[in-house]
């Protein structure tokens, strides 16, 4: 497994790491440590105050590469021994989502782990700036490790769907593959701000999934509440969730759950990671 992890060398990017190596304990891996030196958009654009390429290799490329392998002689001294990780240090002077684009392709990359600073993060949303870029624009699976989360043994996932969008089954791959590795059971939850039953093709939807989590045995909870976010706070609570699951294909549905501002009143995004799927 490749697996790719942005850092910016913060406590919330080192919480993400110890999460995936902790989490990726007995799978052979492969850990991609990227760091992106990022290019400011304004000198990009003004030939008149462009970095020559010896002042970005002192100013950027050299810092980088000694924190990075100060990172790994850190990383070393929790992880060691274990035959089963393999680390790689990258440094990038660029544009952090076009850089991350090109390694999600050129190190074959089969999810991304990163860290959220969460509630004191830009403009107190539940996902910070950077995390919300390559969660919604890059087409790659991404673990969402929040500013509090601390690894546990996936005991309870909970997968959030209001059934109005069929998926290309590939997409839920990651999902069963932890299902499979944690044995952990999985709650299918749709929520909804009315009393009103499933349309024709949400009830073909619910048939599918079913079908395809059948082995998984999973429980199919209908919540009903005026604010998505609210019911899955109200159920994480409620069934102590380790994990939370979503498509990002449903746009509408997946934003209510993890882009808005009402942050005092909802705490999974400090503690519980998010598994995001794109097709």
């Amino acid at each position: 497994m490749n697996i790719l992890l942005p850092t910016d060398f913060s406590q919330n990017s080192w919480n993400a790491i110890l999460y995936a190596i902790e989490f990726y304990k007995s799978v052979k891996c492969n850990f991609y440590i990227l760091n992106v030196c990022i290019m400011d958009n304004f000198m990009a654009g003004d030939s008149s105050t462009a970095t020559t390429p010896e002042q970005i290799d002192d100013l950027y490329i050299k810092p980088s590469k000694q924190r990075l392998t100060n990172l790994l002689k850190k990383i070393n001294t929790i992880d060691n021994p274990n035959d089963n990780h393999l680390f790689y240090t990258i440094t990038e002077y660029g544009f952090f989502l076009e850089s991350i684009r090109k390694h999600v392709v050129e190190q074959k990359i089969d999810i991304l782990v990163m860290g959220t600073r969460g509630a004191s993060g830009l403009k107190k949303y539940i996902v910070g700036s950077n995390t919300g870029d390559v969660i919604t624009k890059v087409k790659c699976t991404t673990l969402v490790v929040p500013e509090c989360a601390k690894y546990n043994e996936i005991k309870e996932v909970a997968f959030p769907s209001d059934f109005n969008l069929a998926y290309d089954l590939k997409t839920l791959e990651p999902l069963t593959n932890i299902l499979k590795v944690s044995k952990a059971n999985l709650s299918i939850v749709h929520i909804q701000r009315k009393e009103t039953g499933l349309n024709t093709e949400q009830l073909t939807n619910l048939d599918i999934f079913k079908t395809y989590f059948e082995e998984y045995k999973p429980s199919f909870q209908n919540l009903e509440c005026k604010k998505v976010e609210d019911a899955i706070q109200s159920f994480v609570e409620h069934k102590a969730i380790d994990m939370i699951a979503m498509v990002a294909k449903n746009l509408n549905y997946f934003q209510s759950i993890l882009f808005h501002s009402r942050v005092e009143k909802i705490s999974y995004h400090t503690d519980i990671p998010f598994l995001v799927l794109h097709e």
